[in-house]
């Protein structure tokens, strides 16, 4: 079996577009459940970060252009005559995400607002009637949110999920979040920056990586610095291979665009590309299982930022992935699962539902019995998307 799989770090641009554009979604979740008793239509998945601009040298550096970003999307600004300070909760979260996710650039940012309360196509004006449709982001009260009565998937579009992850997959997903999250490493190697991607092909018995992973200039005094830092997260690359893939050799290659005689490397002051000329969009980074794996099932939606009570790339996307892992716990073999919506048509009840097993001998009652639980849980996971927040990249 051949397998080709990236991740995109925390503090890739495109990861810090997606997380932020979920946080946007459920600060406004939040916001309009406590002052509504409902979550009012809203959508931030067209966010986007367009990169600043920052002088780098060892042991310094400084950003001397302000990162921008796009809040890109739709949102009620009142419900009845209840206004809701929509720029001013954005700006907050925004501010909020870098200062914990990318603390170094949190004073340069340059937010910019494209927030409109449009209602989507279909509403036709006849004689004096108004259509319901005009009030989706213009509620006279939660009344007119017909999602409190019925759940309609609001696109045509589908989810996808598949199980188990092989080895090698859950590798790639551990050793980029250990260089780009919290752990044991980056506590004690203050120089490891965030912005990190890896892109792995595994075939047989051997598996190769290519491996980006920045250093932050204020920590690193030289050039021989740097490149001792380098040998110092093969090192543990090779450690944690050792760990989880002891039977399959792995060759690493780091940073290969780095040209020393030129002092030319992937230093940066804040630890993300971002800071100079890199772009994050919504969409573009890793699936909702946190992998990009194009010889697998995936799908081009972008979950994150999406409203969490119909919106069917965020939802199906999401119930596919968990009905894959539970069908693969109950079978023991490869599950793959497809969910396709039609537009306008029940939440619940999918248009189309493809289930493929690599198991022949599965007892049909269960796989239906974890299919009609699945569809009969959507407004537990808007609650759990919400509340308790779901890491959906």
């Amino acid at each position: 079996m051949t397998t080709i799989v990236e991740r995109k770090g925390l503090g890739h641009p495109d990861t810090l577009a997606d997380h932020l554009a979920e946080q946007l979604s459920r600060a406004y979740s939040q916001y309009t459940l406590e002052h509504f008793g409902a979550v009012l239509h809203h959508n931030f998945d067209k966010l986007a970060l367009l990169g600043g601009a920052s002088e780098v040298r060892y042991g310094a550096g400084r950003m001397t252009s302000p990162v921008r970003v796009l809040v890109n999307g739709r949102a009620a600004r009142a419900c009845g005559d209840e206004s809701i300070p929509v720029e001013e909760l954005a700006e907050s979260t925004v501010r909020d995400f870098f200062a914990e996710r990318l603390p170094e650039v949190s004073d340069h940012l340059d937010i910019k607002f494209h927030i409109t309360s449009n209602s989507s196509p279909g509403a036709v004006l006849t004689g004096g009637q108004t259509p319901d449709r005009t009030r989706w982001f213009a509620p006279r009260s939660v009344d007119d949110l017909r999602e409190r009565r019925i759940l309609l998937a609001n696109d045509t579009s589908l989810g996808t999920g598949w199980a188990p992850q092989s080895p090698f997959e859950s590798f790639v997903r551990e050793l980029v979040d250990n260089f780009s999250g919290k752990s044991a490493f980056t506590d004690t190697h203050l120089w490891c920056g965030t912005d990190v991607k890896l892109m792995g092909y595994c075939e047989g018995d051997r598996a190769d990586v290519v491996l980006c992973v920045p250093q932050k200039s204020p920590h690193v005094s030289s050039r021989a610095a740097y490149l001792e830092n380098k040998q110092v997260v093969l090192a543990e690359c090779r450690r944690l291979a050792g760990l989880r893939l002891p039977d399959t050799p792995v060759d690493f290659r780091l940073n290969v665009r780095d040209v020393p005689e030129k002092d030319e490397f992937y230093l940066t002051c804040t630890g993300s590309s971002i800071e100079s000329g890199d772009e994050g969009v919504v969409g573009r980074g890793n699936r909702v299982n946190g992998l990009i794996t194009p010889l697998r099932p995936m799908n081009m939606e972008g979950a994150n930022g999406k409203n969490p009570v119909y919106h069917v790339g965020k939802l199906y996307n999401l119930a596919a992935v968990r009905l894959a892992q539970k069908l693969h716990e109950e079978t023991g073999g490869h599950a793959e699962v497809h969910m396709v919506s039609a537009t306008g048509e029940r939440l619940d009840q999918p248009w189309r539902i493809l289930v493929r097993l690599s198991e022949p001998s599965v007892q049909v009652d269960k796989v239906q019995a974890l299919i009609d639980e699945t569809l009969a849980g959507f407004p537990a996971l808007t609650n759990e998307l919400v509340h308790e927040g779901v890491l959906l990249s």
